[in-house]
């Protein structure tokens, strides 16, 4: 077990109701739950494996593949849609030479999309990092990605 890993379990008293919030603190450390990440919370809390498995894929915050440094939300939601979110995904695709879901080589870059960003009035909407950037256009694309890319 490394002492990072080590270091974020001892915060926590080893009771079952603290699981999600060590999860929760692992994913924000390393961007994903790896095996071996998995295997020291279950013999850490004395829980089998397939149970701390089962927690961290429920959770849609939780990934068991490792994530870019930047995350990339473009919204599919029903007026994104209509304005051009499917074009805005298939050119970032195109750009970051991934498909939505997947991580770029470098692990620069994570590329996601969602069902609602909740900003209907910014379609087409993008957000990286939690940071807006709406009515997106083919145009923008590029110049908006290199401001991470520094």
């Amino acid at each position: 077990m490394t002492d990072k890993v080590k270091n974020i379990i001892s915060r926590y008293e080893k009771k079952q109701e603290n699981i999600l919030s060590v999860l929760e603190d692992l994913n924000a450390e390393f961007n994903y739950l790896s095996e071996d990440v998995l295997r020291n919370v279950s013999s850490e809390f004395n829980l089998p494996l397939s149970k701390v498995f089962s927690l961290a894929t429920f959770y849609k915050a939780f990934s068991l593949k490792p994530k870019g440094k930047h995350i990339v939300l473009v919204c599919m939601g029903t007026a994104c849609h209509v304005r051009g979110g499917p074009k805005i995904s298939e050119q970032l695709e195109q750009i970051l030479n991934i498909k939505s879901g997947e991580t770029t080589p470098d692990n620069l870059f994570t590329l996601e999309t969602v069902n609602c960003l909740g900003a209907c009035a910014l379609g087409p909407l993008m957000v990286i990092d939690g940071k807006y950037h709406g009515k997106v256009t083919s145009g923008k694309i590029s110049k908006i990605l290199k401001e991470y890319k520094k």
